[in-house]
């Protein structure tokens, strides 16, 4: 009897787009596994998980949560679904119930891009303003993509999406990585996101750990084959046969 294999979805950082996980998700299609890529809004950390666990609601079948960055407290708040199997988090933090980035970020040093994000004025569907974040062109190859070529890190730079200010204080109200099997991507060289957030909360959860010392922020791009990795690993390990409850340690073969 075969297994049943999870679906992946996949979540993208706040000021980039779901085409920054094309080579990703070439990887593991060539590994038989079934991809959707999300369009994470970037408005706000209550707002984007229910739109993500709307998505992961209308899957027929177990789910693991992929993670970039901001999108891993994403996949935090909304990865409580029954259907969520597993979580990984790349180049990403594991947030506490009520616990920002902004708090976790207290705690450590910053990374250098912090200071140098552009901040902008945008108007909510109530007439309200609110301000933005996203990398000015100079910064972005330098401080997210420092291992990708020139060519490609200008045209990540022109494809960003801002993120909503509020994504760094917005709070958690659940820890999914309490509960779900968890996975980590460390990215040791990277200037966008301190490793040292992203080891500290991966320890702390429990998550199976993978560290590239010389990986920058935009390892998705810069390294897809080490992330499909990763995630099959984790959908290894949590795939199940029909009509069996997902339990972690469980490895699929001929996948």
């Amino acid at each position: 009897m075969s297994s049943t294999r999870p679906t992946v979805v996949l979540v993208h950082d706040g000021c980039s787009d779901a085409s920054t996980w094309f080579g990703v998700v070439a990887e593991l299609h060539g590994r038989g596994l079934t991809v959707l890529a999300v369009a994470n809004p970037l408005r706000g950390l209550a707002h984007d998980a229910a739109y993500l666990a709307s998505v992961v609601a209308g899957i027929d079948g177990p789910v693991v949560l992929v993670g970039h960055s901001y999108g891993g407290a994403v996949i935090t708040e909304a990865g409580s679904a029954p259907n969520v199997v597993a979580l990984v988090y790349v180049a990403a933090y594991l947030p506490d119930v009520g616990e920002s980035y902004q708090a976790l970020a207290d705690r450590f040093t910053p990374a250098p891009l912090i200071s140098r994000l552009r901040r902008t004025e945008f108007t909510t569907g109530g007439a309200q303003r609110e301000t933005e974040l996203s990398v000015p062109a100079e910064c972005f190859r330098p401080l997210v993509a420092a291992d990708l070529d020139p060519e490609v890190a200008q045209v990540l730079a022109a494809l960003q999406r801002p993120a909503a200010e509020r994504v760094l204080t917005d709070e958690p109200t659940v820890a999914a990585w309490r509960g779900t099997p968890s996975w980590a991507l460390v990215t040791g060289a990277d200037q966008a996101l301190a490793p040292s957030i992203q080891r500290f909360t991966a320890q702390r959860a429990g998550a199976t750990v993978l560290e590239l010392p010389e990986a920058s922020h935009s390892v998705a791009v810069s390294r897809p084959t080490a992330v499909a990795e990763l995630v099959q690993d984790a959908a290894r390990s949590v795939s199940v046969r029909p009509g069996a409850a997902p339990r972690a340690g469980v490895a699929a073969h001929g996948w």
